[in-house]
């Protein structure tokens, strides 16, 4: 940094770099054995994404890494203060963006605990989400299966997951109208409710869903090849998980069943039926295991679902809560030309209600005031504990909103799990921790 007579100037270079080859040589001057230093990333097939990992290597042992992030930097926190509370929606979603609907659930929770309106969010609106989350955890976890897969050579296993994951993504259009960020999930309840034949795909889908992932299983659960490429590699018992705040399925490998979708229920959970999944390897096989199992749950979790929106509904069973200056968008409904507002709230909005009107301008222009405060709520997305702060100076922007996101966490894992190790199973050991580069660096 100098200072000019136009202020400060900042030069960014690599010095990070010129610090870890600077101290190579003094190890070498020291008479230390010789040291192989390899930048593995941003842009490596292996790294889910544009994750940098300095690996310090003596022969093939891995005696030192340093995961380096920031490539994949948006400022979403930051851009979510100067838009409206509703409009956050459309930033957040585009964190992890491979579980989306998690995202949104756990910022929607937190303007809802500020509002004082958690209680108040209609019933289906919760089944909704619910319905959604799972879905969603489906689809991340037969992503992170079949991306670990091609990753370990098994480019069948990649084939498979993403095609039962596209089923799960034409579900994702039908229901919101999009495959991912789908802004679906409001502060308040959902943007719309199931369209027709909504139930009858989510049927089919619960009939062929399980003999796929036989297929899936049948292809690693017992290979010999991939065992001996996951069993025992990038260990990271109880007391380590503890330690480094790690949740999700490494957590639950290690054989804590610590899940908040049992320990701090939210969105109805407690009244659905579905085991938490553990298993006591505590390495990368057991990780897999435990989100093929965690599949299995989701799969019971939706067909409750289905079942409880397909009962029959009474005369006023919204998906978005009554108050007319918090519930945007009001009433949406898909008109006759198959998009936008319905021709009844168009013309509720326009010439029978001045009310209305003026309502509906404010919460599109300016949105809901928020009282002040600050709340913290969190879900339990595909790779642990997602939480959402949320901080309200009274207006209708958030002063501060920040996210605890499992794969910023999850990823400081790597170093317990990989020194020591060798180079080849780095690759094995970042697979199981799933990260997704969006999340971690917002």
């Amino acid at each position: 940094m100098t200072s000019t007579t136009e202020g400060r100037v900042y030069n960014v270079g690599g010095q990070d770099w010129d610090e870890v080859i600077a101290a190579a040589d003094d190890l070498r001057d020291e008479g230390s054995d010789e040291r192989l230093i390899v930048n593995m990333g941003p842009q490596h097939p292996s790294t889910h994404g544009v994750l940098r990992l300095v690996l310090t290597l003596d022969g093939e042992t891995v005696t030192e890494i340093r995961p380096v992030i920031g490539y994949l930097h948006t400022g979403i926190e930051k851009n979510m203060e100067f838009r409206t509370w509703t409009q956050g929606v459309t930033f957040c979603t585009r964190m992890d963006y491979l579980s989306p609907l998690f995202n949104e659930t756990a910022y929607c929770l937190a303007v809802e605990k500020l509002l004082g309106i958690t209680d108040q969010v209609p019933v289906r609106a919760s089944v909704l989400r619910v319905l959604m989350m799972e879905l969603n955890r489906i689809s991340s976890h037969l992503m992170a299966v079949g991306t670990f897969g091609m990753e370990l050579g098994a480019t069948t296993v990649f084939l498979y997951g993403l095609r039962e994951r596209e089923k799960v993504l034409d579900l994702f259009e039908l229901i919101s109208g999009l495959r991912m960020n789908h802004a679906y999930i409001r502060p308040g309840g959902v943007a719309q409710d199931l369209p027709p034949g909504a139930i009858e795909k989510l049927r089919d889908f619960l009939a062929i869903m399980p003999g796929q992932l036989d297929e899936l299983r049948k292809l690693l659960d017992v290979n010999p090849i991939y065992l001996r490429r996951t069993r025992d590699v990038a260990y990271l018992d109880l007391a380590g998980c503890m330690s480094l705040g790690i949740t999700g399925p490494i957590l639950r490998s290690a054989g804590l069943p610590w899940d908040l979708r049992k320990s701090q229920p939210y969105c109805g959970y407690e009244t659905y039926d579905f085991d938490i999944c553990t298993q006591d390897g505590a390495d990368v096989y057991a990780r897999y295991l435990v989100r093929m199992d965690e599949i299995d749950q989701s799969l019971r979790i939706i067909e409750q679902c289905t079942d409880r929106l397909a009962a029959k509904r009474p005369v006023h069973d919204p998906v978005m809560i009554g108050n007319a200056k918090i519930g945007w968008p009001a009433q949406l409904a898909v008109g006759p030309d198959g998009m936008g507002n319905s021709a009844d709230h168009i013309a509720h909005i326009m010439s029978q209600s001045m009310e209305a009107l003026i309502h509906h301008f404010k919460l599109v222009t300016e949105g809901f005031r928020v009282p002040a405060g600050q709340v913290y709520a969190s879900v339990e997305s595909p790779r642990g504990e997602l939480g959402c702060h949320a901080v309200s100076d009274g207006g209708t922007r958030p002063h501060r909103v920040h996210f605890r996101d499992p794969s910023f966490t999850n990823l400081q894992s790597v170093s317990a799990m990989c020194e020591g190790g060798l180079v080849a199973d780095v690759i094995a050991a970042v697979a199981s921790i799933d990260p997704v580069m969006g999340g971690v660096d917002r």
